[in-house]
C-alpha cells in the first residue's frame, strides 16, 4: 500500500533501516595507499564490486563505476599483480574475460572495507543464532536483487 509520497512500506522500511546498520558498521574511509594491502579508495572500491564467484566483464565494471576501459585496465592490472583479481574466460565466449576476487583480495577487501569487521561482528553477535541466520539469508537476497537490478540498468 503507497504512503510516504508513493511509497510502500517495504521501501520506506529499507531506506530507514540500511543507514542505522551503516551507520554503526561505518569507519574512516581508506584514502591512500598507506594500508597493509597497498590500496586507495578507488582500488578498495573495485575489490567491493567483485565476487569470489561470480564473474564481472571489465566493460560491465567501467561502465558501473563511471570511469573510461583504459583508467580500469591500469587499476586491473595492479590489482591483478597484488593477487587480488584471476580473471578467468567466460564460458560462453572464450574471448570475453571474466574479473573475480581471489582469496587474497577478499582479505584485502574485508580489512580496507568502509565496514569495519570487529562492528560488524559485535552488530551480529546481538543476535540469536537464528535471527543471525535469518539476517544473513535476508542481505544475500538484498545482494542478489541488486545483482539482477543492476544487469537491467543500462
Amino acid at each position: 500500500m503507497p504512503t510516504l509520497r508513493g511509497m510502500d512500506d517495504d521501501v520506506i522500511a529499507l531506506l530507514r533501516h540500511y543507514p542505522q546498520i551503516y551507520l554503526a558498521c561505518h569507519v574512516e574511509h581508506v584514502r591512500a595507499r598507506s594500508n597493509v594491502h597497498s590500496l586507495s579508495a578507488r582500488d578498495s572500491s573495485l575489490l567491493a564490486h567483485l565476487d569470489r564467484e561470480r564473474g564481472t566483464q571489465a566493460a560491465e565494471l567501467a561502465q558501473h563505476m563511471q570511469v573510461r576501459p583504459s583508467t580500469l585496465s591500469a587499476a586491473l592490472a595492479r590489482l591483478e599483480g597484488l593477487g587480488y583479481i584471476e580473471r578467468e574466460p567466460d564460458a560462453d565466449d572464450r574471448r570475453v574475460q571474466r574479473l573475480r576476487l581471489s582469496a587474497l583480495g577478499e582479505t584485502a577487501m574485508a580489512e580496507s572495507s568502509v565496514l569495519d569487521p570487529q562492528r560488524a561482528a559485535a552488530l551480529l553477535a546481538c543476535l540469536a543464532p537464528a535471527e543471525r541466520e535469518r539476517a544473513l539469508e535476508g542481505l544475500a537476497l538484498l545482494a542478489r536483487a541488486a545483482r539482477q537490478l543492476n544487469k537491467e540498468t543500462p
